[in-house]
């Protein structure tokens, strides 16, 4: 009895050996020298040690044809689990490249379902990651419907649970469309690349020259296409970023959020930022010196750091509590709003409201980007987009005007008229329809017509000046309520993190209905 018993035990160490083995040693030697870790030493790199449990270890496909029943590997082709990233609970999947190539098919699409379908059950954020050349050829249909079974979870735990997909190799076809869904898109410079057809096939079709970094790189899905939120020199870097997120998101829609561990006094002045704002209302300046000193220890995770560099968008904390921020950067492009920046920050404030993370909104933006660039590429309907999120947002909203606050722009950038719950401004802002000289070109163009040279020069002078002090300050929308109060820069941190405290218990009832239908 003792011999079977021991058979049994050796029956399964050996099992768990091939399993871990992948696809061999020589695949395996492959994967290192291209600088890839492969799929089970990523997961033990990005959770907490010890704490991978997993599951499916030993499934394997059905599939006769083609010789696959002859090329079998156990695991299929991906590894699946839950684990911790310091010590909340995440689940997991990793293709593994070394298995024909990390291909899905029927098995492996399971498996990946089989892992989300706990994560949204059990209120988990799930993790995917990426590594494969796209569907199992020689499985034919059942692949597609793989990848459409894990396209429909995607949908189903949007906004419920955060699902974050690391982009480590290829990542081409039907595959790059889940990571699509999902909420954030980690990639690591010259080894990810996204694409729904190739180099070849480009080349084939269109005649179009490409590498695949120019295809579809960490470098252009980052700052070209808005694809991917986040660029990583080495994989190391890409799990140390996915692990700093997590101490800024919750694991799901329903717990209460928890305070971020700080030693920062909340009541402390930022002297820094006092004249970060210039006198000059044309001199530009970094937004991102306000928000460094406001927030706690300094710490703000950007977000697209790289795309729309006009808007900035990230995380950060107050006296603990998490916050969003959404800013427009006036060193970019003056802080003006276009189609890409509008994207870039509809779809963070859509996802801190989903969350219940409140939202700081620091404006400084002098309008919306004129041009028949910007017109016919749709800013009408993608503009929109920032102010339907911003509008549907039910989270504590603070907004702060450091300086501009310019015509539609002004509105859309969380206004009290679309239910801010706070609205704030430096004694520096300007709220109106536009800037000084546009104004008086227009209101007081007869007064102007007859008039030429100098004496055309000193009246448009006077002009613009009476505007600017009637309207380049804060006051007459605080006379109107629409500014809740006008703080100096210093009192900034203190007054966000009272406001913030106010406003923790706010609950908002919607109208009843299916959902709104976001221009898209």
């Amino acid at each position: 009895m003792s011999d079977i018993l021991e058979e049994k035990r050796q029956l399964l160490v050996e099992k768990r050996r091939l399993a871990k083995l992948g696809g061999g040693e020589e695949k395996i030697k492959k994967q290192h020298e291209q600088g890839k870790y492969i799929a089970r030493e990523r997961v033990e790199r990005l959770l907490d040690p010890g704490s991978f449990i997993e599951f499916d270890r030993f499934v394997i496909h059905r599939c006769t044809q083609f010789g696959l029943d002859k090329d079998k590997f156990l695991g299929d082709g991906v590894i699946t689990g839950i684990g911790a990233i310091d010590s909340q609970r995440v689940a997991i999947f990793s293709q593994d490249f070394t298995c024909w190539g990390g291909a899905l098919g029927a098995a492996h699409a399971k498996k990946i379902c089989k892992i989300m379908d706990f994560a949204l059950e059990n209120r988990i954020p799930i993790i995917g990651i990426n590594d494969s050349g796209g569907a199992r050829i020689q499985e034919g249909v059942e692949s597609l419907a793989g990848y459409a079974d894990i396209f429909y979870r995607n949908v189903k735990s949007s906004g419920v649970i955060p699902q974050i997909s690391l982009i480590m190799g290829p990542c081409a076809g039907g595959a790059v469309y889940s990571p699509a869904i999902t909420d954030y898109i980690f990639m690591v410079e010259q080894t990810s690349y996204m694409f729904v057809t190739g180099p070849d096939v480009i080349k084939t079709v269109t005649h179009e020259e490409v590498t695949k970094e120019e295809l579809g790189g960490a470098k252009t899905h980052s700052e070209r296409s808005g694809v991917a939120q986040f660029r990583c020199k080495t994989e190391d870097e890409c799990f140390e970023r996915v692990r700093e997120l997590f101490t800024f998101i919750p694991p799901s829609n329903f717990p209460k959020a928890t305070l971020r561990p700080t030693s920062d006094p909340v009541h402390r002045d930022n002297n820094k930022i006092k004249y970060v704002v210039p006198a000059n209302p044309k001199r530009p300046y970094d937004m991102r010196e306000i928000i460094f000193d406001v927030v706690d220890d300094g710490h703000f995770l950007e977000v697209h750091k790289d795309f729309a560099k006009n808007m900035i968008c990230g995380f950060g904390a107050i006296g603990g509590i998490k916050v969003g921020v959404v800013a427009n950067q006036p060193a970019v492009m003056a802080g003006v709003l276009d189609i890409d920046a509008s994207i870039k920050a509809a779809r963070f404030v859509r996802f801190c409201d989903a969350f219940e993370i409140p939202i700081i909104t620091l404006v400084d933006v002098p309008g919306f980007l004129p041009g028949t660039v910007q017109e016919y590429g749709g800013i009408i309907k993608h503009g929109s987009k920032l102010l339907y999120a911003f509008a549907e947002a039910t989270v504590p909203l603070i907004t702060l005007i450091t300086r501009k606050a310019y015509g539609g722009a002004y509105d859309v950038m969380a206004s009290k008229h679309i239910k801010a719950d706070i609205n704030l401004a430096y004694p520096t802002a300007e709220i109106a329809v536009m800037g000084a000289e546009g104004a008086v070109s227009i209101v007081f163009r007869k007064e102007l017509e007859g008039l030429k040279g100098a004496a055309f020069e000193k009246k448009k002078a006077e002009l613009v000046k009476a505007y600017e002090d009637e309207f380049a300050n804060p006051y007459r929308a605080a006379e109107l309520g629409y500014v809740d109060s006008v703080i100096l820069p210093e009192e900034t941190r203190r007054r966000l993190y009272q406001y913030l405290i106010v406003l923790k218990n706010k609950k908002v009832e919607l109208p009843r209905r299916k959902h709104g239908n976001i221009q898209l």
